[in-house]
């Protein structure tokens, strides 16, 4: 049935028998092609029937879908004429793992981060209105996004509207008990039907507006409020003003369509609650949903990966270094948000439940929590990747720095993350952090000075930043393991001609970059930066004095990174000395493999050791 969905609205002449088959085509279709690219499959797998639903009620792409994060729109992409696109899946210049506005009329809106997708979709409401058209916009968004606080500022401002808007709350966590979804799904129907919906229009239209009327109002509210109470699980919508219905059962395709029909008919925002099961149809993703978010090829059969991880990533060295200060240290806590698989702290979770917090989707409350637990005494170590970070900027700044608070945070995924592309590379922190006074930015070159810088950081008594990538810890350098100090960098190879000062991740790359300079008779030294800031001052003189080239090696973008302070540095004390900034152009990268972004960006060993030789060379 897959081969005659060629395009948006195909899935329109499948014959209601068949919804059952396709469902099934659809996941087999997945699970076939994900195992190979990897990609978010447990989302997917539970949001089919759904997706399908909302094609069949909905003309795309008149009518608008807007999802959530969008990591469970591949059934959409695939109903929207782009089987073909799941060959390239997330690879370099193929199909994104998220909707995009580039790759198709019938994404209207791009996503990657969660909670946005209410407002987003209000905001089109507007425009929509406003431009007196009568389409119908419908946002998806899971129980997970849910928890995240800007859905609700977004759920407070849809409650005024008087036209229609759809929010669609796709729940696979919660269950509701049978007699309460059955009488839910009994109230659906007179709440929805045509006679109650003109009798409460023209009542409150009559009444609206009057003294005595307006009271009656308000009474009439309270009296069907408290009915609600008793056999409605969504007053919290209702009280806002926003009509709730459900919940649904997500797997049921008939079931849904009745539902969006009865929505459909509603003068504002209505919220339908539709029950589903992540990984539905996939017994490992069933059994395993955390391992299917964002899984990498795997075997079918078994649901294991492919190519197994025999060797420790920096995750990994975080989780390990942080059980052992939990132990050490009774004032370390631990928080997340709602990753504490993929910061690492599940472990430190196990160990220490009472000093582990995981306070979902919300990166401005998990920052603001961590300063009044520095306030009060403890040592907060706040996990958080670095794209997701930059949603806190404000709390950073004025609740944590201003304060000078000693919190912690240990930004994962710092630099190219790779194939979730554009929303999730981490190429942004050090610009966004180095401008906030009082916080000291760490990135370790290897997996012992993670743990060294660590250490360190929980000891003092101001904020700190410590920054690393994703991926493999690298275990080089072994030998070179000086102190971590205050601002201070670390020599590892001194020579003349050219000096290498590397960031973070960027010091293995600029090992290979020595060697292939010094193969062709180039002196050449290596600096670990270690700290961003504050700047290690001394060093940079000491290397502008001694070297005809002095390269900063980062994987961060340009506009505001150590490339551009170093130079700022430069040019203030009127030091002599040839400049190259090795870095990421100010652009958003797409998704890829890290390996070929970095060719494709310039910065990968080869690269940059062609542009020191064109630069020494006067070119």
């Amino acid at each position: 049935m897959l081969e005659q969905i060629q395009k948006e609205n195909d899935i329109k002449y499948i014959d209601k028998s068949e919804y059952g088959a396709l469902a099934e085509e659809i996941r087999q279709f997945l699970i076939e092609k994900i195992s190979v690219t990897g990609g978010h499959l447990g989302s997917n797998l539970g949001a089919v029937e759904l997706t399908m639903a909302l094609h069949i009620a909905l003309d795309l792409p008149t009518d608008k879908i807007i999802w959530d994060v969008g990591h469970q729109s591949y059934t959409h992409k695939l109903l929207t004429g782009r089987r073909d696109g799941f060959e390239s899946l997330r690879k370099y210049h193929g199909m994104s793992g998220f909707p995009k506005r580039k790759e198709s009329r019938c994404d209207c809106f791009d996503t990657g981060h969660s909670s946005t997708s209410v407002s987003a979709g209000l905001g089109m409401v507007k425009a929509r209105d406003l431009k007196g058209e009568s389409n119908t916009i419908v946002s998806v968004i899971g129980d997970g996004s849910l928890t995240g606080g800007m859905a609700y500022e977004a759920l407070n401002n849809a409650s005024k509207l008087e036209t229609n808007f759809i929010i669609v709350l796709n729940d696979n966590n919660m269950s509701i008990s049978a007699n309460v979804g059955g009488m839910s799904s009994y109230l659906n129907k007179i709440r929805t039907a045509d006679s109650y919906l003109d009798l409460k229009s023209g009542i409150y239209n009559a009444l609206r507006g009057r003294a005595k009327g307006d009271s009656l109002i308000e009474k009439i509210r309270r009296v069907k409020s408290g009915v609600k109470q008793l056999v409605i699980p969504g007053m919290l919508f209702e009280d806002m003003g926003i009509t709730y219905l459900g919940p649904v059962n997500g797997h049921d395709v008939n079931a849904l369509l009745k539902v969006i029909g009865e929505a459909r008919r509603v003068k504002g925002a209505v919220m339908i609650h539709v029950m589903t099961e992540k990984g539905k149809g996939y017994a490992p993703a069933e059994r395993h949903p955390a391992r299917f978010h964002g899984a990498e090829p795997f075997e079918i059969e078994t649901g294991l990966p492919k190519n197994p991880r025999n060797t420790p990533n920096y995750t990994d060295i975080f989780s390990t270094v942080m059980c052992k200060l939990g132990q050490r240290k009774e004032n370390v806590v631990a928080i997340t948000a709602a990753m504490p698989d993929g910061t690492g702290l599940k472990r430190f979770r196990n160990m220490y439940p009472d000093r582990f917090f995981d306070v979902g989707i919300a990166e401005e409350h998990a920052v603001t929590f961590a300063a009044g637990l520095a306030a009060g005494g403890m040592r907060p170590v706040v996990a958080i990747y670095s794209s997701f970070l930059q949603r806190a900027y404000d709390q950073i700044l004025h609740d944590v720095c201003i304060q000078n608070l000693p919190v912690v945070f240990a930004i994962d995924r710092a630099g190219l993350v790779g194939s979730d592309g554009e929303t999730h590379q981490g190429i942004f922190d050090l610009s966004y952090l180095s401008c906030i006074p009082r916080l000291q930015i760490m990135a370790p070159k290897n997996k012992w000075e993670l743990s060294d810088m660590l250490k360190y950081a929980v000891e003092l008594d101001m904020p700190s930043a410590i920054r690393y990538p994703r991926g493999e810890a690298y275990a080089g350098l072994k030998e070179f393991r000086e102190p971590v100090v205050c601002g201070k960098s670390e020599w590892i190879y001194e020579e003349e001609e050219v000096a290498l000062l590397a960031v973070g991740s960027m010091v293995q790359t600029a090992e290979a970059v020595r060697d292939i300079l010094k193969e062709e008779g180039h002196a050449c030294s290596l600096v670990n930066v270690r700290f961003v800031k504050p700047l290690d001052e001394d060093m940079v003189k000491k290397a502008a004095a001694g070297h005809r080239l002095l390269v900063t090696m980062e994987e961060n973008v340009a506009s505001g990174g150590f490339g551009e302070r170093v130079q700022s540095f430069l040019n203030e004390n009127a030091l002599a000395v040839q400049p190259l900034s090795i870095t990421i152009p100010d652009v958003y990268v797409e998704h890829g493999s890290v390996e070929l972004l970095k060719k494709e960006l310039l910065i990968d060993a080869e690269s940059v050791a062609a542009r020191i030789k064109e630069r020494l060379s006067g070119n």
